[in-house]
């Protein structure tokens, strides 16, 4: 896990491709450059996303990090159609600094529409340079050559060279043009079909997988002592009371209010972080407001507004007028966040995390540490999981810090469940206000959205001040507030047909700390909009589905609702138990989704969530089963989100610290899932891995409705808000 490239090369017999990961834009291109894909315009040479290895296998690069998503195995699979090689001779080596790409972060569904077709593109001019190579060495044309499993070989297979023999004494070197021929889809063998990924037998068998796995010669532990509030300061810290009770404690880090140890064993860091926190002295920090009644509060705060779209007349008298409320929720991560940290005697810094974004951590560590990034290498293993901006980013900056402080050893700092919960970015809390007008035909022509949320993109993007640690040191970094405003309105245009509409963000800094969490706003506002339609669907006494389709021209996103209307059975019989639907396209320009949820309620006011059903257009798919295994994880996770979940919180600080005080869906309590794909492989392949999110909290809210009779508009769908 710890080699470098230049490592690599030297010891795997690679035969490299005219390496350059800097390059100017190509001259002579026949098309505009902006038509390839992703990175491609930055990184223009084949060698920045793979190289040929002399034993005929190929090793590919992705500035994307394995999350879970399955992205590892699909950059593979076009890697492999495109170079007509089995899948166990491609391998992938995810983001890190200086090897791979810089592709920013690994977020909003686009993996599969940047780096996996940069790879395609970059693997079939390989293609194209390697069948031009071996034919000047059999005085052939390349036209009658093909690949076939590391090789060359001509049409009727009686003469062959291997790649090894075509790159002997060469370099493989040459521009990713517009123009490069891609292998005909109808040809595809590898791509578009189911693959297992590689990775889950390990995770199974618990085999070292993850960051939290990783184990260097000398290791040492170390923890942070955390502060009662966000802005409480340090005061005064009792070090000679830790060093008497734990004997393994090698160093106490004290930087303005950034406070830590570190020790021989994991268990001593732990003791040491306990005792410490005893023997420290912080100021009280300012109240958070809002913990009796968030949704009244988060509406009494000053805003920065934004008008989304303005489109025909205002609404003047609507048929129905709406409230709906998404609380905080947290991302949950099972494996708590950790990093590695090394700085060495040649002043060097490495980390290893599973930051979703390498490059901008350099970055963000380069402000915070005084380093130039020559000097900082960060290296992505994935971590036990989660989609959006947990503490990954956090707790890697906090172990660079410490490492600072003892050169020379590997510091890992794994932060505990406390820490995990209370101090990671949320997914902010949100307010949307709706209102709408029906004409005698049940049709909508008039609609009226205005949404309030905190910022869902306060990713470190080179800036301390977003990472945790960067708001305590002796020269803090303030955050600015604000952050990426286009994730709180996600979603936020419906993508209805309706003639009027005016739709507005407001932007309000709240009392806890935000970020990107999966699907950003879109969870609340597709939750919002969808429960709203299905309120209007009802106003207008038409059926849910009908209702919908009356007003979808699209007809990628019609023919998803009439595939879903054919999965579900006849309407429940039993008392207390029924189904609702929803539908949204992913940032109104990705992937499709339309999901039904059916769901009991028991004597209790309990919800029993017992099946979900969805169906997925995401153009060409590389791997069904990744996409599928995306959608089925997302509804769980929805599921979760919408009838259990919400960070609580007092005037001090976060209270819902465990999981007991923030519980999520158990596989006991997870509902059956069904998902259909409707495969487009002629078309552009689109993200889906955060498609599902917001149709599945709307689907199981109709649904609750539509078994008993309590339309909830205030997430979660606790039992007491279905009794009286």
């Amino acid at each position: 896990m710890d080699h470098s490239r230049r490592d690599f090369l030297k010891t795997a017999g690679c035969l490299t491709i005219g390496f350059s990961l800097t390059q100017l834009p190509f001259a002579g291109a026949a098309l505009p450059l902006q038509e390839l894909p992703g990175n491609l315009k930055e990184y223009s040479n084949i060698d920045a996303w793979l190289e040929v290895l002399a034993n005929g296998s190929v090793r590919v690069f992705t500035g994307k990090l394995e999350l879970g998503q399955g992205i590892r195995t699909a950059v593979a699979q076009v890697a492999a159609e495109e170079l007509e090689l089995p899948m166990e001779k491609v391998t992938v080596a995810l983001a890190e600094t200086e090897v791979t790409p810089n592709e920013n972060y690994t977020a909003g569904s686009t993996s599969i529409e940047t780096s996996a077709m940069s790879v395609r593109y970059a693997a079939a001019a390989a293609r194209e340079r390697l069948l031009e190579l071996a034919g000047a060495q059999l005085n052939l044309a390349p036209e009658q050559l093909h690949l076939d499993n590391g090789k060359a070989t001509t049409k009727n297979g009686d003469r062959s060279v291997s790649f090894a023999q075509i790159l002997d004494g060469h370099k493989l070197s040459g521009e990713i043009k517009p123009g490069v021929k891609l292998k005909p889809k109808k040809d595809y063998t590898t791509s578009g079909t189911p693959v297992h990924r590689d990775d889950v037998p390990q995770m199974v068998k618990g085999a070292p997988v993850y960051v939290q796995d990783l184990h260097f010669p000398g290791m040492v532990h170390a923890r942070i002592v955390r502060p009662p509030a966000y802005d409480a300061q340090l005061q005064h810290y009792n070090e000679q009371a830790v060093k008497a009770k734990v004997p393994g404690l090698l160093k106490v880090v004290a930087n303005g209010s950034f406070l830590g140890v570190i020790a021989t064993r994991e268990y001593d860091a732990v003791q040491a972080q306990q005792l410490l926190s005893q023997h420290t002295e912080w100021s009280k920090g300012t109240p958070l407001a809002g913990s009796h009644n968030l949704a009244e509060h988060l509406a009494s705060l000053p805003v920065k507004s934004e008008t989304v779209r303005e489109k025909g007349q205002a609404i003047s008298s609507p048929t129905l007028q709406a409230r709906y409320f998404k609380p905080y929720i947290m991302h949950g991560a099972t494996g708590p966040s950790c990093a590695v940290a090394l700085y060495n005697e040649q002043q060097q810094l490495q980390v290893w995390t599973h930051s979703q974004g390498v490059y901008p951590l350099r970055e963000a560590l380069q402000q915070l540490l005084q380093l130039p990034a020559e000097r900082i290498h960060v290296k992505g293993v994935p971590g036990s999981g989660c989609y959006g901006h947990n503490g990954a980013d956090d707790v890697a900056a906090e172990a660079a810090l410490l490492a600072m402080a003892l050169p020379g050893k590997p510091i890992r700092l794994q932060w505990s469940r406390q820490d995990e919960h209370g101090w990671e970015p949320y997914g902010s809390a949100m307010l949307m206000d709706l209102a709408a007008t029906l004409d005698d035909k049940g049709k909508i022509t008039h609609w009226q959205y205005a949404l309030r949320s905190d910022t869902h993109g306060a990713r470190p993007g080179g800036q301390a001040a977003n990472l945790l640690p960067g708001r305590y040191i002796a020269k803090p970094f303030k955050p600015e507030g604000g952050g990426y405003a286009g994730g709180a309105r996600r979603n936020s245009e419906p993508y209805y047909n309706i003639p009027n509409q005016q739709i507005v963000a407001h932007a309000f800094q709240g009392p806890l700390r935000t970020s990107s969490l999966r699907s950003l706003g879109a969870f609340a506002n597709v939750f919002a909009i969808e429960c709203f339609i299905d309120e209007l669907a009802e106003k207008a006494q038409q059926d849910a589905f009908a209702f919908r389709l009356a007003h979808l021209d699209d007809e990628r996103a019609i023919a998803v609702l009439q595939k879903l209307k054919t999965m579900l059975p006849p309407a429940p019989a039993a008392s207390g138990t029924a189904v609702g639907i929803a539908f949204a396209r992913y940032k109104n320009s990705g992937a499709y989704c339309a999901v039904a949820a059916q769901v009991h309620i028991k004597s209790d006011y309990s919800i029993q969530v017992q099946k979900m059903w969805a169906v997925v257009d995401a153009g060409e798919i590389i791997n069904p089963d990744g996409v599928k295994n995306q959608t089925e994880g997302g509804m769980v996770q929805a599921c979760s989100w919408t009838i259990r979940e919400q960070v609580t919180f007092d005037e001090q600080h976060v209270t819902s610290r465990d999981w007991i005080s923030y519980p999520i869906l158990s596989i006991k309590q997870s509902p059956e899932v069904e998902v259909a794909l409707i495969p487009r492989p002629d078309a552009e392949p689109l993200g889906a891995g955060e498609a599902v999110q917001g149709p599945s909290g709307a689907a199981i809210v109709n649904a609750v409705y539509r078994a008993s009779g309590k339309r909830i508009r205030h997430l979660p769908i606790l039992p007491e808000k279905l009794k009286g």
